[in-house]
């Protein structure tokens, strides 16, 4: 194995993962948990659009807090961000 090989092996950027695909399977993941809980017609767009609304007016945060806000997603928070979304005449 020569150097560049070790220093490609190494690199974060190259992990052969795509991260827009890693958030999308996280919010059909998180979409599938509320739908467990009864929730029936949520979708992943759905999940990011709420994560992503929070970032509006402070830009895209680092990958481990959106993953974090995925993940840490609540219910009760979902449910409210729809409501204020229907009060405020988005589409549901």
């Amino acid at each position: 194995m020569t150097d560049q090989d070790k220093e490609q092996a190494h690199d974060p950027d190259d992990s052969g993962y795509d991260l827009s695909t890693v958030i999308e399977n996280l919010c059909y993941s998180k979409a599938d948990e509320f739908r467990l809980l009864g929730y029936e017609h949520v979708s992943g767009l759905d999940i990011w659009d709420c994560i992503s609304s929070k970032y509006a007016k402070t830009g895209t945060p680092p990958l481990h807090q959106i993953v974090n806000d995925i993940l840490s997603l609540k219910t009760t928070q979902f449910m409210n961000w729809m409501t204020m979304r229907a009060y405020t005449g988005g589409p549901l």
